[in-house]
């Protein structure tokens, strides 16, 4: 690292010392030379050689020549004389103090000492710490590497992109979110996520791209209630009115006066019908997505499993997250459950192995994400 200052002090000097040259020249030059009089001589001469090449016209060259001419003529009776230049002396003065004074302040203010932190070490350190005091970018950094070592497994890819859209980077969540679905295609909660990105990057509407997400969504899960509202509001911002508040109207029988969707729902039923048009976007949820949020997801599917354990996908699902989030005994828990429940299961028992396979790891972290994450889903 010395050597890289060494090379910049050595370059910053070069272009110091030319810069210095230039101005004590400038300085040195005669005074009283008005600068504006060879701007003009030097138009009237491109004016001749424009007019030689055919490029200008006879008469256009002496209608503008005879105008350069008279601002000459003004200029040279002005006598205007050029700014006050400072003396060599001034100039040096100033070439060395710029530099003395940054290196005074790094002094006061740097910090000269400090050893060097290369990224595989700070990537180290946060792998070690607490996830619930990480930022979004140092998760997602995790994340990433995490990725890179279990090519086949989904889960990491699918935390990577909450805590991309944590971090503020879209882009790079809807690509881990692709990543994601080529190697679980089959997994609604991936196809969820997707539209849902798609659609935070849509200013809160659903492109293309977004609807065909969610009608593979639909063909995996057909009670999906976000992937039906985003392609009803589709329909209705399309220009199929009557049709978009059909689908809203069956996804509002569908839900239960107790889901704080419904409510949000009526409210847009109510302003379309009154104005024929779509109101600002009130999606079924609009949370912070971090390691807070994640935790309360798998808790929701693993009181799921409780009630309802006959779902080997949601047990494959919440042992791996358990692995994911770092957390051996509630995963030894579950898998010891699922074993039991499918022990007559061949494949459901080598689904179980393989997310048990998936090492532990730190959870996504605490931050101020901008995609809502789907009901029900860890």
């Amino acid at each position: 690292m010395i050597w890289l200052w060494i090379a910049a002090a050595l370059v910053s000097a070069a272009l110091a010392a030319l810069i210095v040259q230039r101005a004590v020249s400038a300085a040195q030059a005669p005074l009283g030379v008005n600068p504006a009089l060879a701007v003009y001589r030097r138009q009237m001469a491109e004016l001749d050689e424009l007019a030689e090449r055919g490029v200008l016209a006879e008469g256009e060259r002496r209608s503008v020549r005879a105008e350069t001419g008279r601002r000459l003529l003004a200029a040279a009776d002005r006598g205007e004389a050029p700014l006050e230049r400072s003396g060599p002396a001034v100039i040096l003065i100033a070439a060395a103090a710029a530099p003395l004074a940054a290196f005074a302040a790094y002094l006061a203010l740097g910090a000269p000492n400090y050893s060097d932190q290369p990224f595989k070490t700070r990537l180290a350190d946060w792998r070690s710490a607490d996830p619930q005091t990480l930022a979004a970018p140092q998760m997602a950094a995790i994340l990433r590497v995490i990725a890179a070592e279990r090519p086949n497994d989904p889960e990491p890819l699918r935390q990577l992109a909450i805590a991309e859209f944590a971090s503020r980077e879209p882009t790079e969540a809807i690509q881990a979110l692709h990543k994601a679905i080529a190697i679980a295609p089959r997994r609604p909660d991936l196809w969820e996520l997707l539209g849902q990105a798609l659609v935070a990057g849509g200013d809160g509407e659903a492109d293309a791209e977004a609807q065909d997400a969610f009608r593979r969504l639909l063909a995996l899960d057909p009670g999906n209630a976000n992937a039906r509202y985003y392609l009803a509001r589709a329909r209705i911002a399309g220009g199929d009115v009557a049709g978009g508040l059909a689908d809203w109207h069956a996804l509002q029988t569908a839900l239960t006066p107790s889901d704080p969707r419904s409510a949000a729902l009526a409210r847009d039923i109510a302003a379309v019908s009154s104005t024929g048009r779509l109101p600002a976007e009130t999606s079924p949820q609009d949370a912070s997505v971090g390691a807070p949020q994640i935790q309360a997801m798998v808790d929701g599917l693993a009181a799921r499993l409780q009630a309802n354990p006959d779902n080997p996908a949601g047990w494959v699902r919440l042992v791996r997250a358990y692995g994911v989030l770092g957390e051996i005994d509630r995963r030894d828990a579950a898998l010891a459950s699922a074993r039991h429940r499918y022990a007559s299961r061949p494949d459901v028992l080598a689904q179980l192995n393989a997310a048990l396979a998936s090492p532990p790891q730190p959870a996504p972290p605490p931050a101020n994400a901008a995609m809502s994450p789907p009901p029900g889903t860890p």
